[in-house]
């Protein structure tokens, strides 16, 4: 089957020409972000793979149906993305990849806190300028630390599972109590006991209507002064100009961004001669204590086969009239 793929990097390439060994499908890779005026791209082709910044609204959505398109191949398991209403109306199958490692995206987590605490991002710029001074670079223990961990999901628990290991004390907050959490001796609370209980937040919730935004100006209120808020889930569960307005105030303490909610004008792009064109994202960038990495949690070598193999599964089973589970509904 002939699939269009949006959003395409050298590593894409890589890992999907390696699967696709297996499938023998007709790939064409695209640079292009998939929006309405790229979407007549895809014309000929049964099925779109398409990636997180990927537009999938109600006009692409239209234009991919009107060019030949049946299923829409999401190389992530995040689909906030896609108008899912509009999408079935249209007889669109849209199928993505639920788990490809749980560990890529939670060790990415830990690692920024681990970052901001001992201050690594600052000390590894002075060392190379030759300043060994260590003011300014004190950190804490994370042994008997309070960690609030918002979503407990497969990504949360394995987050859960790294920091009980460090000794940390650990708060959750999610609509259904997960049995391997309170195993490890994971704490449920209320959102609001979390945000005042903990030393760290770590969000790995999805985007919905409830959810966006989550951390706005009023949480941030309830939370401890000098807080570490940590975000490797989806960029609109905090609202940034509030962070913006807790980093100022001295409430917020450290932050850990691999999401940004205007990402898909910023990330996977090397815009490094051009001037940033958003101001909040850049003021975000002037704090010390923040450290912002491009999206890039997901990205391990055990997930990119994964996600790879996943994804060309989900399109032969589609072209073979086969249900994976992996279809959303």
């Amino acid at each position: 089957m002939r699939i269009a793929f949006f959003s395409t990097h050298p590593f894409d390439r890589d890992f999907f020409d390696e699967a696709n060994r297996v499938h023998s499908h007709d790939v064409q890779y695209l640079e292009a972000r998939l929006t309405p005026a790229t979407a007549a791209l895809a014309a000929g082709a049964p099925a779109v793979c398409a990636f997180v910044n990927d537009d999938l609204h109600d006009p692409v959505l239209t234009s991919l149906h009107g060019s030949g398109v049946r299923l829409i191949a999401l190389r992530s398991a995040g689909f906030n993305h896609v108008d899912l209403p509009r999408a079935f109306a249209l007889g669109l199958t849209v199928a993505r990849v639920p788990a490809y490692s749980p560990h890529a995206v939670a060790e990415h987590a830990v690692a920024m806190m681990l970052s901001l605490n001992r201050k690594m991002h600052r000390a590894h710029a002075r060392v190379r300028e030759g300043n060994f001074a260590l003011d300014g670079l004190l950190g804490f223990d994370m042994h008997g630390r309070t960690v609030g961990i918002v979503g407990t999901g497969k990504i949360g628990t394995v987050v859960a599972r790294i920091l009980s290991g460090f000794g940390c004390r650990i708060l959750a907050f999610d609509v259904a109590v997960n049995p391997e959490c309170v195993e490890l001796g994971v704490h449920y609370r209320s959102l609001e006991e979390l945000w005042a209980q903990s030393d760290i937040v770590s969000l790995h919730a999805p985007l919905t209507g409830d959810t966006r935004h989550m951390v706005d100006a009023g949480a941030i209120a309830q939370m401890k002064p000098g807080v570490m808020i940590v975000n490797t889930s989806r960029g609109a569960l905090v609202d940034a100009a509030a962070l913006i307005d807790g980093l100022k105030s001295g409430h917020v303490g450290y932050v850990g961004l691999d999401v940004y909610e205007e990402e898909e004008q910023l990330f996977f792009r090397d815009l490094s001669a051009q001037v940033i064109q958003d101001d909040v994202f850049a003021r975000l960038l002037t704090f010390p204590n923040v450290l912002v990495t491009a999206h890039q949690g997901f990205f391990t070598r055990e997930a990119m086969r994964a996600i790879s193999e996943t994804t060309l599964a989900n399109v032969s089973a589609f072209e073979h009239g086969v249900r994976t589970g992996n279809e959303l509904q």
